[in-house]
């Protein structure tokens, strides 16, 4: 957004120098950790972001003068009073010239020996001790050896949404792996100069962009371990130009952006890769075709609707991406702001997923029978699972005008998730449509920090490596499995433990 701060706030002109005992590392000046370091631009004092123990916005608090700060790493600019990221500058450009400060001293490698020549005695130990460190990952110790560097993506301007969804998926390797193996899917010119697009029917309104050439870049970048983290601005300018309701930089919603996302990738392979026609249910699409993504994500849900007049009972499969869970809401909303709300179990809600329910006055159902709409029961069940379950949990609601966020803690199991008790009861009509292992482990997590639908900030939990990692934009540190567990999901995305891709195995 366009902060209307900057020009009164913004005062720091020469950074903290960094020397021997502070290389590469900027630390938070009241509780002294490394993570998330934050500068004000007003004074150039460092504290920790709010996701850490937020002296950051401590310190604006006590300094009500001092709203803007700017991250050490990303440099991300925040103002604490308009409560959102900042995409403008002042007129002489000083967080363009502090960025480039900041980058210089992240970059100035000040253990280099050619700079510190008492390091060069440390140069021998220090590989042993690497080396000995190797052994013990070898040899099962409680070090965590990822296999590649993780690397973080940059905040363009309140695009977290993005960042957690991305890095989700590219931590399911199923998914990750098919797109970083595509052949280079760019338009190719032709004898005249002009570019052959793979897609039919294009034009000049964004159409002829193709998410998935992007996407794949985007993939191939993260993880070729070269960069602590690089700027997906390409795939966003994609996103842009293609969906108009994701143009700016406003918060958006990462369910809503997941969704689209995985739907444009479908309609997109499906016209530029040959895939065999089949009578799979869960195909979503054209003539009936699969994708690695419905391959992936793809289910089936059988909807069972029945009169309560002539008790005409009605059965119909939706094939699905992701399932949108409610929260259980038979509570009082909490009467203070440090009153937390009652926890609940995720078994509860796919528990509500499932159960008999009676529609309303305003959702009758048409009859068949009896030639009318009338009250009617309606209920699902899980007829075939997918290979990757994707949970969202609806977290957001309307209450009168006013969207309101259900901050209540929903337990989930990160491994053994059992999915049998949802499935549908009938063995032998799903003996052939429900088959395969139905036990689930977490893959990744995506969260929702703040209050409101429209504002706050996304990161997101996965594994990678046998290690959970927590991508906060830029910034990705190893975290433990109790970490994860304990964090207020909003979308789950569960790997069944017997994958089966044969069609789409590469």
């Amino acid at each position: 957004m366009e902060c209307p701060h900057l020009m009164n706030c913004v005062k720091v002109t020469n950074l903290p120098l960094k020397n021997e005992n502070s290389p590469n590392d900027w630390v938070c000046s009241v509780c002294k950790t490394k993570k998330s370091s934050w500068i004000c631009l007003t004074c150039g004092e460092i504290n920790c972001g709010r996701y850490v123990n937020a002296h950051a916005k401590t310190h604006h608090e006590e300094n009500d003068q001092h709203m803007v700060s700017m991250d050490c790493h990303s440099y991300a600019t925040y103002c604490y009073v308009c409560d959102d990221f900042v995409v403008n500058d002042t007129k002489n450009r000083q967080l363009h010239q502090l960025r480039e400060k900041l980058q210089a001293l992240n970059e100035f490698d000040w253990h280099r020996p050619e700079y510190h020549p008492q390091l060069r005695k440390r140069s021998n130990s220090s590989d042993n001790t690497e080396n000995v460190k190797k052994k013990r990952d070898k040899g099962g110790g409680k070090y965590c050896k990822p296999k590649a560097q993780v690397a973080g993506l940059r905040n363009l301007g309140n695009t977290c949404f993005m960042n957690a969804v991305l890095q989700s998926l590219s931590n399911i390797e199923q998914f990750c792996c098919y797109f970083k193996q595509l052949p280079s899917l760019e338009p190719k010119p032709n004898n005249n100069g002009k570019k052959n697009h793979h897609l039919k029917g294009l034009n000049g309104n964004g159409e002829d962009m193709l998410l998935c050439e992007e996407l794949r870049k985007t993939l191939i970048s993260l993880w070729q371990g070269s960069k602590t983290a690089i700027s997906p601005e390409s795939l966003f300018a994609v996103v842009w130009k293609v969906v108009p309701r994701f143009r700016g930089y406003q918060q958006q919603d990462a369910h809503e952006f997941l969704r689209y996302m995985l739907d444009r990738l479908h309609m997109e392979l499906l016209n530029i890769l040959p895939y065999p026609t089949t009578h799979n249910p869960i195909c979503i699409g054209l003539k009936g075709k699969c994708t690695i993504v419905t391959a992936i994500f793809g289910g089936v849900l059988q909807n069972e609707m029945n009169c309560l007049v002539c008790g005409t009972e009605s059965k119909k499969h939706d094939p699905f991406l992701d399932l949108s869970l409610d929260i259980p809401y038979q509570y009082k909303q909490p009467k203070s702001k440090d009153e937390e709300p009652p926890p609940f179990h995720l078994h509860e809600c796919l528990s509500r997923f499932t159960e008999l329910e009676e529609l309303a006055d305003s959702e009758l159902y048409y009859c068949h029978s009896c030639k009318c709409k009338q009250r009617s029961t309606k209920r699902f069940w899980i007829r075939r699972l997918p290979n990757v379950l994707c949970l969202h949990l609806k977290r957001f609601r309307w209450n009168n005008f006013f969207r309101i966020k259900l901050d209540n803690y929903v337990k989930f199991p990160v491994k053994g998730l059992d999915m049998s008790r949802f499935m549908l009861a009938n063995m032998h009509e799903t003996r052939r449509s429900s088959g395969g292992c139905m036990l689930y482990d977490l893959a990744a997590v995506i969260v929702h920090h703040g209050s409101g639908a429209g504002s706050g900030h996304y990161t997101s939990y996965a594994t990678h490596s046998g290690c959970w990692h927590h991508f906060n934009d830029s910034t990705v540190t190893i975290c433990d499995e109790e970490t994860v567990a304990n964090c207020k999901a909003y979308i789950l995305f569960y790997i069944r433990r017997e994958v089966n891709l044969a069609p789409f195995s590469l």
